[in-house]
């Protein structure tokens, strides 16, 4: 057989030879991380020699596993023989069409949008010459799809929507158990309605470990296919509030102790506040148990079942071995590191535990359907209440290493590699988000259905779906096991497809879809995105021109979500004092002197530039800028001052030896300034509200900072009674109008 050197199985692979780096240099990837990277793609190539010609990446059938077109498209697929074939294609809907080719197949019929099956069957006696060839039927999946994702008829009338981008957890309550929940979740939108809100934005709701519950990270989760079930309400479960045991535990001066400290603290006590949950949701159980088959709630919790399917038996099968395992050894952190016989799913052993231990199973099945009733009831909730969107849920980028979604569907997971982003100006290190990515060409090999299986669990009762690094879709940066985030490589997706594949999934569910395209964004996808109606993601920081100024509210496009910061980001007070830089410089993240200098004096820039636009576009017009920080107080305890002039303003805006401390004029003037803008989306942060420094997460840490714990300084009561607040947020009404 002839041989094919490893680079060019690489490039057959999808796997980049260079890159545009974020200075706007190319910079080359050397040939040990390709090989490196195709290994992990295929463990059955070698990566330190020329190997035979390969078909690991290349189909050898005539027909593909699946093609995907839009509707009304023409396609024809090369037989690659003379041989006749009648083809049929069963649509999704129940119709059958059918027809003769040679040669080749085209299909030219409207076909209805969906998942639909063609099969060639070869006419019988055909021969080649002397020799009669064996031909067989082969079948493929053919997806027709809508030209551009759904967009809600608000929108399409030149709305111009808003809401609170929240992350579920921060949220403090006066009824929750020192988490934010659906409960809080359900508040929110009963009071953010009225004020005009649209929505509320979410971070990923995903799975992670009742067993580990301290492995917090919302875009680290052990399967994206199901919920976290820490964000359960239990104080509105009806089995919680109807067993006799549950009610006793409940008034137990012990529970209530641990409630108030678990409530009272500054960072999520995760470990204090599973275990609470946890030991009420066991109690309340039983007396689930007890109702008659009858009863609806038995009767919904069956068919929850019965449609979740093996993906959701395994969730729950996965959870209660985990907590098994971990709760007689900590080393088991994962399925990687399990005694072998656990390791597969479809095992004796596995079969065995769950036949064992069926009402654990049952348990943790019952606790998925509890979370999800929640969340339905809390869509229910946001559409009563008119609002255009209601929730938007978020998408993570993937999956942890040793989860349940990578136990249950193995072979779509590179596990020799990891994904993350190469080195940027503000993370100069590059990123290494320690999860495996999804191997193109077995997802390709599985007509996709993983993907379509991601998005339907994810456009579940919300009206939105925010994606984490879109540009997944066309590229991700590949890391080798081992190697730091800067010894990476990008791989190819099949970018074409997935789009199509979203906006079918989208227009079926009613589901906007907002693309998170923030840092190294290849021009090839920015148009993609747009033309298939893929909402951009516009953060305030990093609107600005090449002179430095920042972009004027009508200079934002309209097919975009505005907003001020990220949870990667800081908050609007962290940025205007630097805080990201200070604390960035204290754990290691700025190694090199000169370039963590060069962004203190970027970021001085900035804020001139900043407060230079607010002067130019009006919206420091009526407050004055106050003075020191010594004066400054959050936005909802301070009186503003008198009118300063347009010229002091000015002339303030540009100093540059004695910068403006944030104070509440130039918090209100950025709200008012993002407002106006043309974006269709506003989200906002309560952070900002609450005038807060501290940021969600540091990315490109770990034990550095407590990532994903800091919660709010108020109460939702305490925020949605405040004359401030409020009278910012009916100002932020009154601008998208």
């Amino acid at each position: 057989m002839e041989n094919k050197c490893l680079d060019e199985l690489a490039t057959e692979a999808g796997i980049a030879s260079e890159f545009i780096n974020a200075y706007g240099k190319p910079q080359a990837i050397p040939a040990e991380i390709r090989h490196r990277i195709l290994h992990a793609m295929n463990a059955d190539i070698p990566c330190d020699k020329p190997v035979p010609h390969s078909d690991a990446f290349t189909h050898t059938a005539f027909l593909p596993d699946v093609t995907v077109l839009l509707q009304g498209q023409e396609i024809t697929l090369p037989l690659g023989d003379t041989n006749s074939y009648q083809w049929q294609i069963h649509t999704e809907q129940g119709e059958t069409f059918h027809g003769r080719c040679q040669h080749h197949f085209t299909l030219s019929t409207l076909l209805p949008l969906g998942y639909h099956t063609l099969t060639l069957i070869p006419e019988a006696g055909q021969e080649n010459g002397s020799q009669r060839q064996s031909v067989q039927s082969q079948s493929m999946q053919l997806i027709v799809a809508p030209e551009r994702c759904y967009e809600p008829q608000a929108i399409k009338n030149g709305e111009k929507l808003w809401g609170a981008c929240i992350q579920l957890y921060t949220l403090r309550s006066e009824t929750n158990w020192g988490i934010g929940d659906f409960g809080d979740l359900k508040f929110m939108l009963r009071k953010l309605a009225p004020l005009g809100g649209a929505f509320v934005g979410l971070n990923p709701l995903h799975a992670i470990y009742p067993a580990m519950p301290e492995n917090a990270s919302p875009y680290s989760p052990s399967s994206r296919h199901w919920l976290n079930i820490i964000y359960i309400a239990v104080n509105q479960v009806e089995d919680f509030k109807y067993s006799a045991d549950s009610q006793a535990w409940w008034q137990l001066p012990e529970t209530q102790l641990k409630l108030q400290q678990a409530r009272q603290t500054e960072w999520v006590d995760y470990s204090t506040v599973m275990a609470l949950k946890m030991s009420a949701l066991r109690l309340a159980y039983p007396h689930f148990k007890s109702r008659l088959e009858t009863d609806p709630q038995q009767i919904h919790f069956q068919q929850f079942v019965l449609k979740g399917g093996t993906t959701l038996y395994f969730q729950a099968a996965y959870d209660a071995l985990h907590h098994k395992l971990h709760g007689e050894n900590s080393i088991y952190w994962g399925w990687p590191v399990w005694p072998e016989e656990y390791r597969e799913p479809e095992s004796e052993a596995v079969k065995a535990f769950c036949h064992a231990h069926s009402e654990e199973v049952e348990f943790f099945l019952w606790l998925q359907w509890l979370a999800d009733t929640q969340l339905a009831e809390c869509f229910s909730i946001s559409q009563a209440n008119h609002m255009p969107i209601g929730i938007y849920r978020d998408l993570a980028v993937g999956v942890a290493q040793g989860g349940s979604e990578t136990w249950c569907n193995r072979n779509i997971y590179c596990t020799k590699a990891s994904v993350g982003a190469p080195p940027d100006i503000l993370g100069p290190k590059g990123q290494n988000w320690g999860l495996p990515p999804m191997n193109p060409h077995v997802l390709k090999a599985q007509a996709y259905q993983p993907f379509i299986e991601l998005l339907r669990s994810n456009m579940r009762h919300c009206g939105a779906l925010r994606i984490d690094h879109v540009m997944s879709l066309l590229r991700l940066w590949w890391i080798p096991q081992g190697e730091t985030a800067d010894k990476g490589v990008y791989v190819y997706y099949p970018v074409d497809d997935l789009l199509a594949i979203l906006a079918l999934e989208s227009q079926r569910n009613h589901c906007l879809v907002i693309g998170e395209d923030l840092g190294i964004v290849p021009e090839e996808i920015v148009d993609k995105l747009r033309i298939q109606g893929v909402y951009s993601y516009k953060v305030f920081y990093f609107e600005r021109n090449d002179k430095g100024e920042y972009r004027s509210p009508d200079e934002y496009p309209v097919q975009a979500m505005a907003t001020i910061t990220t949870h990667d980001l800081p908050t609007l007070r962290g940025f205007w004092q630097k805080g990201d830089l200070t604390l960035g410089e204290s754990i290691g993240l700025y190694p090199d002197k000169a370039l963590l200098t060069e962004l203190y004096t970027e970021r001085k820039r900035c804020k001139q530039a900043l407060l230079a636009s607010l002067n130019q576009y009006g919206y420091l017009s009526e407050p004055a800028i106050m003075s020191t920080e010594d004066n400054l107080h959050p936005p909802q305890q301070t009186t503003l001052q008198q009118s300063t002039s347009q010229n002091a303003i000015r002339q303030k805006a540009l100093q540059t030896e004695n910068e403006l401390p944030m104070s509440a004029p130039i918090n209100q003037g950025i709200h008012r300034y993002i407002a106006h803008s043309n974006c269709a989306l506003l989200g906002l942060q309560p952070e900002d509200w609450l005038d807060m420094a501290s940021p969600v997460n540091i990315p490109g840490t770990t034990t550095e900072y407590p990532n994903w714990r800091r919660k709010l300084t108020a109460t939702l009561e305490t925020i949605f009674a405040d004359e401030h607040i409020n009278q910012l947020l009916q100002t932020v009404n009154e601008y998208r109008k």
